[in-house]
Formats: structure tokens, C-alpha cells, sequence
């Protein structure tokens, strides 16, 4: 006597890798209760990571699950959960290149820099637009197959232009603004409208050393820390949420031009950290403040 054996032929969908970050007000039960959604939805965490913020009394998490739930399934449970805890959250698929554009005037170092990696060190960004106050760097992009838009910047033309940027975000469905050295203030109605999307990065000797020529004036001060700070942009000039800064020491036998060099090395080094923090999702707004999960 033999016995049937069956087996289930449905397909089953492969287990997609999610990333989880959110905040809410500091309370007992907040790990539990996620973890508990995601394992009821045959989730398996990878990674997890959380803090609570004693002075503003705000619980910040970023989890990476895999599960074969569908992704409206997730949002339909995290959605009742957030509910239940005054919850701001964002799933995203873990690894998916965010959409970029990046802004530049005539300095090439941190957009040669931001396009190489996205191209050999797998920098999860797709860059989708160069966009210049100046035209120096249209072969930069053309190298890369970039497209390159010149915008040019005037005080009579400065609300045409950020309207024009503003139509490119929306028409390439950019996600993050990158302000690779692009020597332009932005708006405050810009800076809203592009609120938590956009970052820049500069050298950290403001506010003491301002103007032209900031290495030449710590040259004449004698500095022995050279910096580089990213943030996110907002209204307050330069005075944005800080997600990375990096530094470098310096002595009395370095000349101008070698504190200008390294100065350009720092700010490759912070912007590209910022921008692959951002893009992971590793980086959440706690006030003015930024809590970054490395």
C-alpha cells in the first residue's frame, strides 16, 4: 500500500527587506509593540537600534525587517499601531537608491566625488539632475551621463530660478536636494517647501572666519583644526540640524593651498556620510537636533 503525498506548489513571495524608522513620545511597551507587529506579519529584525531622548522626552527606533507581507498589509498595521502612540514613521525598502539632485556652482570636489561613489562604492542615492547656478561643471556631469540644467542666479531672477528648481523636483520626483558646494542662500519659502529634503555642506570655521577666502584667514589665525560640517538646510543660514562633521589637525608648516586641499577632502568625506545616512534612513529630527543610527 503506498500513500499519497502532496505538497503545497503555491508560490510564496520571496521575503523583502524593509527599513522601519520612527519617533514618538518616550513611554514603556514602544519596542515590544513593534516587535510584536512585525513578528506577527512573519517578520525576521535584522537590525534595531533606539534611543530615548531624556530632554525632550521623544523614543527614536529604526528597525530592518524581513518579510513576505505585502507593504500595504505593514502600512495598514503600522498605521493602527501609530495610533496608539502619537507615532511618526516612514517604511521604506531597504537599500532602494533614493532620487537626487544635486546643486553645484563651480567647485567640482564634492559633486566629482558624490557621482563616483554612487557609481563604484554603492552610495544609495540615483542621482538624477545636476543643477548650476554657472556651467564649469556640464562636462562634469556629462561624463557621469548626468543630465546637466543651468539656472542661472540673479537678486532680479532668484524667485525664478527656485521656481524652476522646484518645477525639476517635482517633475523628476526628487526625493533629497544635495548642496554640493553650491554657493547660493536659499529662500526661506524654498527651504520650507523643501523642509528635511535638503542638504549642504561647508567648511567649520564659521562663523569666526567669514567672507572670502575663509582658509587664508585661519592660515593668518594659525588654526590647527580644519572642518567640515553637513546639515540639513533650513531658514536659519548654515544653522540647520547637524548629521556629520569631520575634522582634520593641521600645524604651522601647512600653506594655504594645503589647508584648501584637505578642507575639500573633510567636506567630501561629511557630505558623502551624510547623504548615505539620509538615504538609509539612519537619520531622524529630534528638534534642531539630529539623532543619526550608524
Amino acid at each position: 500500500m503506498t500513500t499519497a503525498v502532496t505538497s503545497d506548489l503555491t508560490p510564496h513571495p520571496e521575503p523583502t527587506h524593509w527599513v522601519l524608522s520612527l519617533s514618538c513620545p518616550d513611554r514603556p511597551g514602544i519596542v515590544a509593540a513593534v516587535a510584536g507587529l512585525l513578528a506577527a506579519h512573519g517578520g525576521n529584525i535584522t537590525e534595531s537600534q533606539q534611543f530615548g531622548d531624556p530632554l525632550t522626552g521623544l523614543f527614536f527606533m529604526r528597525v530592518q525587517v524581513e518579510a513576505s507581507t505585502s507593504r500595504g498589509d505593514l502600512e495598514a498595521a503600522l498605521t493602527s499601531l501609530a495610533g496608539d502612540f502619537s507615532m511618526a514613521w516612514r517604511l521604506d525598502q531597504a537599500g532602494r537608491r533614493m532620487r537626487t539632485l544635486v546643486m553645484v556652482s563651480t567647485a567640482a570636489h564634492c559633486l566629482h566625488d558624490l557621482l563616483f561613489r554612487q557609481q563604484s562604492e554603492g552610495l544609495p542615492v540615483d542621482i538624477v539632475a545636476v543643477v548650476s547656478n554657472h556651467t564649469d561643471l556640464a562636462g562634469v556631469a556629462g561624463f557621469y551621463g548626468i543630465p546637466f540644467h543651468h539656472v542661472p542666479v540673479t537678486r532680479d531672477t532668484k524667485a525664478d530660478a527656485e521656481a524652476r528648481l522646484l518645477a525639476l523636483v517635482e517633475e523628476l520626483d526628487v526625493e533629497l536636494v544635495v548642496l554640493a558646494r553650491y554657493m547660493q542662500i536659499l529662500s526661506d519659502d524654498l527651504c520650507r517647501a523643501l523642509a528635511g529634503r535638503v542638504i549642504n555642506i561647508h567648511h567649520s570655521f564659521l562663523p569666526s572666519f567669514k567672507g572670502a577666502r575663509p582658509y587664508a584667514q585661519a592660515h593668518d589665525r594659525g588654526v590647527k583644526l580644519i572642518g567640515a560640517t553637513a546639515h540639513y538646510v533650513t531658514g536659519d543660514l548654515d544653522e540647520g540640524p547637524i548629521i556629520e562633521q569631520d575634522v582634520e589637525r593641521v600645524d604651522h608648516t601647512k600653506r594655504v593651498e594645503d589647508l584648501v586641499a584637505l578642507g575639500q577632502d573633510v567636506e567630501r568625506r561629511a557630505l558623502a556620510r551624510a547623504v548615505r545616512w539620509h538615504a538609509e534612513h539612519r537619520v531622524l529630527l529630534d528638534g534642531h537636533r539630529t539623532i543619526v543610527f550608524r
